[in-house]
């Protein structure tokens, strides 16, 4: 077992207490890293959701978990074209010259990510038309054209259609009395061009296809409820084929889908805000106006319709992308919802009970207990939070509740138990972020609706977002108050939790305790923050936290004795972290870095081959953040809310917090060697930015299913023995880095 580690005293800037002499003996400033050190972050962002699509093109996956990549990777990139190259394209209209830390102007970066979104979508689609759907057809689910339907059928699809689709759709057409309308950012349209039965030129229009409609149409037949089981056509598809129904006295000369990207991030000034909640709610009402970015067409779609559409949209060639299949594969999840067969799926990986949390026992004494209870996401379920709450929220020694939300789920038991805390007369505070993007109105509603119930609501902080996830419940017990925190790495949401990998700590360490109910009161109040007794928190002193750790790390490490960083996060961007590492690295430190999206640090460039850096993908998203520092024979541990990224380090709220008992450090030690040892779901980054693609689909080294078959153990029998070293010095290091 190794040793609980020891206790940091980190400053809050502008403050500067002694540190302890590990770390006050600060060397020379850390140069600068040339450009040839990094790597594009934008171009880094599309090797990951290449990632992505090579989960789509693994053979040994079954159909639908096949397909589900696919929607997974539209999605992902659906984002990515809505907020960073909406970015660059502000850039490049503002002017802007420079280049990012590895030299790349805007202009230049967009031509690179048009030729790689180029070449991800030719792959996407080989693999829809060419392997997935005709796979599937062979198992028993169509996707089929209107036209290659029987006559009976088609009959019966356009009695459906007369009754059920077509009261819904708004035709909209553009004339001297109608001007071009806002076409909502990626949702499907149908434009198309008719000539009217009295002649005259012809007439341009759009259908929107309703959202709220499916888009997979049941094929009619005599199955059960008059559809062939397992047949479907598009909605767009139906809509095309009936569109002359919506026109009476028109002929439909051409039509065709096509979906608008819009910019949709933004800033808004908050110093001038009087009420960042009503600023907020206007800036999201105007989304629908911005400026579009993208627009995605049928390979098929040429001529002057197309030409038009592009022309009053204001899209260049550079920002017209067409493809030879249907369009916005992300809804392909209402397939897979639809087609549950378990041949076509992984068997699912049930969530495990946290084995240190007795069935009939409340939560506070199984803290109290334990001292510490780690929970895994989404190996272990998510209802010990819920529970932990929903006990806070009846017991009648529980004075006050505290907590942070970033995201959560639609209908959630998180913020049910908040409210029912309140109106039994606990003093609850939910500190909300209503500018998480894309939940920004979701969160607002739910935040309104906890007020309602008497929840104290504070509505983020001018210029920082609250990404912190901390849960703190206040306790009469006994004559004394005690206070409990829940420390994660990843959101209050209990859907997510059941597809993301993440850590939470139950504690009733009275530092830790101390710690996190201070950051409450800096978060709600107008105190100056404190020197920490334990954690370390953004944007007070989380970076100088981070940097001195590494140069600490080089200080101590030796030819004997090499130092060792491990970082497992989401991204890795930040240069200042970046040039710190690569000097960790030439003084002799061995690191590892475990990164599954964006990596900006190119390894293989003058860090003596020291620096390996893994991205894993599967079937769950990795997401927790945990942090390992040798430290000369003494590790320590933390985990995280925050990524290696300016925004975390500087203008968010986030916490880092140490992991002090043996048992959950051994459980961390495991997880990240499966990591690191995984030849199944693993790739590695070369030093011209791509990935080393999965060695060995035969192998039994995939990390998550070893997780979750040691969580499994572990609930069974206790923690299962093992061989092999854990996180001892590598000495093959060139053997192991190679694969």
């Amino acid at each position: 077992m190794t040793k609980p580690a020891a206790k940091l005293h980190r400053p809050a800037p502008p403050a500067k207490p002694a540190l302890p002499a590990a770390i006050a003996a600060k060397p020379a400033a850390v140069a600068a890293a040339p450009a040839n050190h990094f790597i594009n972050r934008e171009l880094s962002w599309l090797e990951f959701n290449g990632r992505v699509l090579e989960e789509a093109a693994d053979r040994t996956l079954p159909l639908l978990e096949r397909l589900k990549f696919l929607a997974i990777f539209s999605n992902n990139l659906d984002e990515f074209f809505m907020v960073r190259v909406a970015g660059l394209k502000r850039q490049l209209e503002a002017g802007v010259k420079g280049g990012d830390p590895a030299g790349l102007p805007p202009a230049e970066q967009l031509r690179r990510i048009r030729e790689k979104v180029l070449a991800l979508h030719r792959r996407q689609y080989r693999l829809l038309t060419g392997e997935i759907l005709p796979g599937l057809a062979q198992a028993g689910v169509t996707l089929a054209a209107v036209s290659s339907l029987t006559q009976a059928a088609q009959a019966e699809l356009r009695r459906r259609f007369t009754q059920e689709i077509l009261p819904v759709l708004t035709p909209m057409a553009v004339d001297p009395s109608h001007p071009f309308p806002i076409l909502t950012s990626g949702v499907l349209q149908v434009a198309a061009l008719l000539r009217r039965a009295e002649g005259g030129r012809p007439a341009r229009v759009f259908v929107e296809v309703p959202k709220g409609l499916p888009r997979f149409v049941p094929v009619p037949g005599r199955g059960k409820a008059g559809v062939d089981r397992g047949a479907y056509v598009l909605l767009e598809d139906v809509v095309l084929a009936f569109l002359g129904d919506l026109f009476p006295g028109c002929t439909v000369l051409r039509a065709f889908p096509f979906r608008v990207t819009r910019d949709m991030d933004f800033t808004i000034d908050e110093e001038g805000a009087a009420d960042l909640l009503k600023l907020l709610t206007k800036e999201l009402r105007h989304r629908r106006r911005r400026d579009p970015i993208r627009l995605e067409l049928p390979a098929d779609a040429r001529g002057p319709l197309a030409a038009w559409l592009a022309q009053e949209l204001d899209i260049g060639p550079a920002d017209l992308y067409t493809f030879g299949g249907p369009l916005g594969l992300a809804d392909f999840f209402a397939l897979i919802e639809r087609e549950k067969k378990p041949e076509l799926l992984e068997p699912e990986w049930a969530p495990l009970p946290t084995p240190m949390i007795r069935p009939q026992e409340s939560m506070f004494a199984a803290i109290r207990r334990n001292g510490c209870i780690p929970v895994f996401h989404p190996y272990e379920a998510f209802d010990p939070v819920v529970r932990f709450l929903e006990e806070a929220a009846e017991d009648p020694a529980v004075l006050a509740v505290k907590q942070t939300l970033y995201r959560v789920s639609g209908d959630s038991p998180v913020v049910r138990a908040l409210q029912r805390a309140a109106e039994n007369g606990k003093q609850v505070t939910a500190i909300v972020e209503v500018r998480a993007r894309f939940d920004e109105e979701r969160n607002i509603q739910w935040a309104r609706s906890l007020e309602a119930a008497g929840v104290h609501v504070v509505y983020g902080i001018v210029g920082l977002k609250i990404h912190a996830k901390a849960l703190l419940v206040i306790r009469r017990e006994e004559g004394r108050i005690n206070r409990y925190v829940h420390l994660a790495t990843g959101n209050y949401n209990d859907k997510t939790a059941r597809v993301y990998t993440d850590i939470g700590l139950f504690l009733t360490d009275p530092d830790l305790c101390q710690d996190v109910a201070t950051l409450f009161n800096v978060m709600t109040g107008l105190g100056t923050p404190p020197v920490w007794r334990k954690i370390a928190a953004a944007p007070f002193n989380l970076r100088q936290t981070f940097l001195d750790l590494i140069d600490r790390e080089a200080r101590l490490t030796s030819p004997h004795n090499p130092g060792r960083i491990i970082a497992r996060l989401n991204s890795l961007v930040d240069p200042e972290i970046i040039d710190h590492l690569t000097a960790a690295a030439r003084a002799g430190v061995r690191i590892d870095l475990i990164v599954r999206g964006i990596c900006c640090l190119r390894p293989g460039v003058d860090d003596g081959d020291r620096i390996r850096v893994v991205s894993v993908v599967d079937r769950f998203l990795e997401h927790s953040r945990v942090y390992y520092f040798a430290n000369g024979g003494k590790p320590e541990y933390f985990l995280s809310s925050a990524d290696w990224m300016q925004r975390n380090l500087d203008r968010r709220v986030e916490l880092l917090f140490p992991v002090e008992d043996d048992a959950t450090r051994e459980l961390l030690d495991r997880l990240i060697r499966y990591a690191l040892e995984d030849r199944r779901k693993g790739r590695l980054l070369q030093t011209d930015g791509s990935y080393t693609p999965s060695r060995n689909v035969h192998t039994p080294s995939r990390s998550q299913r070893r997780a979750y078959d040691l969580f499994k153990a572990r609930h069974q029998d206790g923690l299962p023995q093992e061989t092999q070293p854990l996180l001892q010095p590598i000495r093959n290091w060139q053997d192991v880095a190679k694969g």
